[in-house]
């Protein structure tokens, strides 16, 4: 874990609002000079805190309406084999999110699509997998917070 001092956070949390914001900019709003500021929000990225500066896409306006969660059980076999599964699922552009779990399940995805008829020939491919045992979908029928601001 990465100590931050109190200017480090504000750092954080201000470039977690708006990440093009000016260095300028940030340190006005912070109580630092520009050089200080560039210089920490520099150690940042280097140290791996700041992973990248992204658009946040809003998936409706660009046809994504559809969210699913899927829940997947690997059987016996698969679980033998998690990297694998694993590194299938890093080459599906539709799953934003993939947790292994520990329980009854063994990986939680977050999946976006066109529609339902997408999602649809989308879990068929999941379905293929090898060693996939059972997949649970729960489609999420609005959004009711979302965020990419952690508390810092």
């Amino acid at each position: 874990m990465t100590q931050l001092d109190d200017y480090e956070r504000r750092i954080l949390r201000e470039l977690q609002r708006d990440g093009q914001q000016t260095v300028a900019e940030l340190a006005a709003k912070i109580g630092l000079s520009a050089s200080p500021c560039w210089r920490r929000i520099d150690r940042l990225e280097r140290e791996g805190v700041i992973r990248g500066r992204v658009a946040l896409v809003d998936r409706r306006k660009v046809g994504l309406s559809a969210h699913i969660f899927a829940q997947v059980r690997l059987n016996a076999h698969g679980r033998a084999n998690l990297d694998e599964f694993a590194e299938a699922i890093r080459g599906f552009p539709e799953v934003l999110d993939a947790y292994v779990l520990m329980g009854t399940n063994d990986f939680m995805l977050r999946i976006v699509a066109r529609d339902i008829d997408a999602y649809e020939r989308f879990f068929d491919k999941l379905s293929r997998l090898p060693g996939v045992q059972e997949i649970t979908s729960t489609v999420a029928l609005s959004e009711i917070k979302s965020t990419s601001e952690l508390p810092i």
